[in-house]
């Protein structure tokens, strides 16, 4: 997605002035670039050329911020990058720099520059919140976001776009709340809540519609047709992907045709025309390449190892499959995501800081304030007078030595916690480092050894079917892993995150064991927002996994059932199933049960199993 430009400037205009002037071709510019961004080019350079020869460096820096931007829209982000770079060294002006700092964002992040797209929004946020600049903080908020949804950590994602949306509202800015809404949207599709993704990204695009906004138009378009396509309705999916490759045609815009001609070529392999998707790949692969968009490189390069898989060259399938590991490898990565962490760490203390040192700056013109005080009427008394008010004085000036230790003693706590969190945090990140480097790095090279040698040999059907057994395995513990990882990293865990996650897992045991009816019910009493820690979110997750792969392992059900309610002041979690079920007096129980009950008893909670032969098996946990 897109960001809302957050340098628009009020347009000044003098009636009867003939002479055309830097600030009135820039306001003209910044109100035309985005349905016709060629005629804003060619307006900001002669706004340019005109400031320069007045020795105007606020205009001049202005209408090269100005380009960065037009140049930005249009996919050129290595040209927008240098252009507001070169903003910021003509003028020191704290609005244009917070604006270049922005923009300089927003191409790092669409180059897959994740951790520069991060301090640049940095930047640009500390100016606007100095500034109080709602509006445009919102936007910086809701890019940031972005960088963390591209990263995959959703929760922190979510959290930014709400805190934008929250004033985009108060604001009534309607470009700034179809921004927000069309970012939420990406990460339910992501996370395959279709409908809901959906119906945002709908709203989305009426909005852009009434604002008669053609590039957010073309974006939401696409964005619909994404959603489509996983819902499986494929005509309806390339009606939306063509229309927005045609609107991103008419504004110029190439880097984004290249995202819709991608979004094509994968419909038309996955549904056995690859044929037809040859001439979308190459045109893709192509524009992405020329304007250095990181993302749809990625995808044109995953684009051709399918196709020529689909057609059977398995040599070139191989090679692109290559290609497209090396760059997916180089734009996401752990270390990455830490040193993201790390930034947005750095920037919560040193505000945190600057807030103490205003307080104690009061405290100290406050005691003066009282000094100067003291010394007027001890002038003024006379004897009798001074040695009684003196006394009072010296009460009043103890009472607020008393409350300043006590203010001081709070800072000191208030910065001792912070340290703590801090070191909490590094701790976290360390170790969470420590398994994707170790663990996680050695099964991704299980992995692609195991895809190598399927590609690159001839082997035999069984030991190929070996061969993917323990890659599929390998995949998991990866999952797993992940899972783990994901827990680590948060203080709290909600119901709602916790719901997510059972509700991803059951739609996987959905796919791979398509003769089982799977239903997953939270009943509406139980409350979305309700906290657990992470070592208990974690193992509520974990018993419900094992009862799940149990009953799919060796129940022999038709239907799986898992119903989450709320009974007076207990949780209930209840997983049943329909199997061959076994005699609890005659069958020992084995190390997965065992394992089940021990999780149970380490969150205080009560894990029941319930079993007759032929009756199917109910396995209950309260807390």
């Amino acid at each position: 997605m897109r960001v809302l430009i957050c340098f628009l400037l009020c347009t000044v205009l003098c009636f009867g002035q003939k002479e055309e002037n830097s600030q009135m071709l820039n306001d003209s510019a910044i109100n035309i670039y985005k349905n016709n961004p060629q005629k804003a080019l060619s307006i900001l350079e002669k706004s340019r050329s005109i400031a320069k020869a007045k020795k105007q460096k606020f205009e001049e820096a202005r209408a090269i911020n100005g380009l960065g931007l037009v140049y930005r829209d249009l996919g050129e982000f290595k040209k927008a990058i240098d252009l507001s770079k070169q903003a910021i060294e003509i003028s020191s002006d704290s609005l244009l720099i917070a604006s270049a700092s922005n923009n300089i964002g927003v191409c790092k992040r669409q180059l897959g520059e994740y951790e520069d797209a991060l301090t640049n929004y940095l930047k640009a946020l500390d100016i606007y919140n100095a500034l109080n600049e709602k509006s445009k903080e919102a936007t910086v908020t809701n890019n940031i976001g972005m960088v963390y949804s591209y990263l995959g950590v959703n929760d922190k994602a979510i959290e930014y776009h709400l805190k934008a949306k929250d004033v985009f509202e108060e604001l009534d800015n309607k470009k700034g709340i179809s921004e927000v809404y069309n970012n939420i949207a990406i990460i339910y599709a992501n996370d395959g809540d279709l409908q809901k993704a959906l119906d945002y990204f709908k709203y989305s695009l009426a909005i852009e519609k009434e604002l008669d906004d053609k590039k957010g138009i073309a974006e939401s378009v696409n964005n619909v047709g994404a959603v489509f396509y996983y819902l499986q309705e494929i005509d309806s999916a390339l009606v939306y992907f063509k229309k927005s490759a045609s609107l991103e045609k008419q504004i110029g815009n190439y880097a984004g045709v290249g995202a819709s001609y991608n979004n094509m070529a994968q419909v038309l392999i996955e549904n056995n025309r690859a044929k037809e998707a040859k001439i979308y790949i190459d045109s893709a692969y192509y524009y992405a390449t020329k304007y250095k968009v990181a993302v749809d490189v990625e995808m044109a390069l995953q684009n051709y190892s399918q196709y020529y898989e689909a057609i059977d060259n398995n040599d070139k399938a191989l090679s692109y499959y290559k290609e497209f590991s090396k760059v997916r490898d180089s734009i996401l990565n752990l270390e990455t995501n830490s040193k993201i962490a790390e930034l947005e760490i750095e920037f919560q203390t040193e505000k945190k800081e600057k807030e103490i040192l205003s307080q104690r700056a009061d405290l100290a013109e406050k005691e003066l304030d009282i000094s100067k005080k003291n010394n007027y009427i001890l002038g003024l008394g006379a004897l009798a007078a001074v040695l009684g008010l003196l006394g009072y004085l010296f009460y009043n000036q103890q009472k607020l030595r008393n409350r300043q230790l006590q203010k001081e003693n709070q800072l000191k706590d208030a910065l001792l916690k912070i340290e703590t969190q801090n070191k909490l945090q590094e701790q976290r990140l360390r170790i969470s480092r420590d398994l994707h480097d170790n663990i996680g790095a050695q099964l991704t090279f299980i992995i692609s050894s195991l895809d190598n040698l399927k590609y690159g040999f001839k082997i035999p059907e069984k030991l190929g079917n070996k061969l993917k057994g323990i890659s599929e395995f390998t995949t998991t513990t990866i999952h797993e892993l992940r899972d783990t990882i994901w827990a680590m990293n948060k203080d709290e865990i909600t119901f709602e995150d916790l719901q997510i996650r059972i509700s991803n897992f059951i739609e996987q045991a959905n796919l791979a064991a398509q003769k089982i009816k799977f239903n997953f019910n939270v009943d509406a009493s139980v409350d979305n927002d309700m906290p657990f820690t992470s070592v208990k979110g974690m193992n509520i997750y974990r018993i419900i996994q094992e009862a799940i792969n149990n009953a799919v392992k060796y129940a022999e059900a038709s239907s799986i059932n898992v119903n989450i309610l709320k009974v007076h002041d207990k949780m209930l979690i209840k997983i049943k199933d329909d199997g061959k079920g076994f005699d609890e007096k005659n069958v020992k129980l084995g190390n997965g049960l065992n394992n089940m009950k021990k999780r149970a008893d380490e969150i205080n909670a009560q894990c029941s199993i319930s079993s007759k032969l032929g009756e199917g098996t109910t396995i209950t946990i309260t807390f």
